[in-house]
């Protein structure tokens, strides 16, 4: 598994020349969400879909 230096770098490394810093600013976070969020499913930390509808239907009173 790359450290996290290296998969920043592979992350930058792969946007075009002229990309902005807020872009790759953006790419590095999508990445890590992205990380984070299959860390979490394969611990087992997920919600079914039913009990998200349930979560979001509270939210909307």
């Amino acid at each position: 598994m790359p450290s996290a230096k290296q998969k920043m770098t592979e992350v930058i490394q792969s946007q075009p020349e002229d990309a902005t810093y807020e872009e790759i600013m953006r790419e590095l976070a999508f990445e890590r969400m992205v990380a984070r969020g299959l860390e979490d499913s394969r611990a087992g930390r997920v919600v079914s879909s039913e009990e998200m509808e349930r979560r979001m239907r509270t939210w909307q009173k």
